[in-house]
């Protein structure tokens, strides 16, 4: 596949690409090369290591840093407590650790590295596989939590309070199937929500680059607005890898609830 620099062209979806960074590794037949999405997952848990760290040292007037991790502790704790009542708190590492993992790799995704020649920023939440698993350790959680807390009335979920006896079957079915799709549409709404960002960012930058090589006129007329809807976009995807950690962990806490509450 032709990289942009060798096209001539900015290819939107190259950003995506994964690649082994140490050769090909294969062992048993599986392929476990060391890649860019796990180098970026790396530095992402490296990230969050440097933030707790320096928030963990409880000092009696927390500085900024401390203060910091603990208004975001505050905010995870008192989310889940509202939505699922005072066990909630019993989730906050997990649910704390989710906010905070998916937050750090959206904003790594936007570092602006691409600037120095052969680097650019890699967002590990603009693959499926990866906010896949994530929806789907979530999902587990809820069941395993919803089975063992309740047993077989854990199916209870699945037929709302009132509902008349002939129409028990349908809902049900109704129900269960609404229930089986949440970790898709859990996976799904992060991955759709950050892809889609990048590639609007990287079609505006070859709009940049292409009218900057083109005829005079070419960079006031699309260079130049290209470039202030870049640095607009650029601010409105802060706030988007901000609400989106949140969507996913708020969703979580929500799903967390009808397994310890049968809500």
């Amino acid at each position: 596949m032709a990289t942009g620099a060798e096209s001539g062209k900015i290819d939107p979806m190259h950003q995506f690409t994964i690649e082994p960074l140490f050769g090909r590794i294969e062992v048993g037949g599986l392929d476990l090369s060391f890649t860019n999405s796990a180098l970026w997952m790396v530095l992402t848990l490296g990230v969050l290591w440097v933030f707790m760290l320096g928030g963990m040292k409880r000092e009696l007037v927390p500085g900024r840093w401390q203060a910091a991790v603990e208004s975001v502790h505050g905010f995870i704790a008192g989310m889940l407590t509202a939505n699922i009542g005072p066990e909630g708190r019993r989730f906050v590492p997990y649910v704390f650790s989710l906010f905070m993992f998916i937050l750090v790799a959206n904003l790594l995704g936007l570092l602006p590295i691409g600037i120095i020649p052969g680097l650019h920023a890699f967002t590990v939440t603009s693959h499926l596989t990866v906010t896949g698993v994530l929806a789907i350790i979530s999902f587990s959680m809820v069941l395993i939590i919803g089975f063992a807390r309740h047993g077989f009335h854990f199916f209870s979920l699945f037929v709302p309070h009132g509902t008349p006896l002939p129409m028990i079957p349908l809902i049900f079915f109704v129900e269960l199937v609404s229930f089986l799709v949440r970790p898709f549409s859990l996976g799904l709404r992060l991955f759709v929500a950050m892809m889609a960002g990048h590639i609007l960012l990287k079609v505006l930058a070859g709009f940049v680059v292409s009218g900057a090589n083109a005829a005079w006129w070419t960079p006031v007329v699309v260079s130049l607005p290209s470039m202030l809807l870049m640095v607009a976009i650029s601010a409105l995807e802060l706030l988007v890898c901000a609400i989106q950690a949140y969507v996913f962990a708020l969703l979580t806490s929500l799903y967390l609830n009808d397994a310890v509450n049968l809500h």
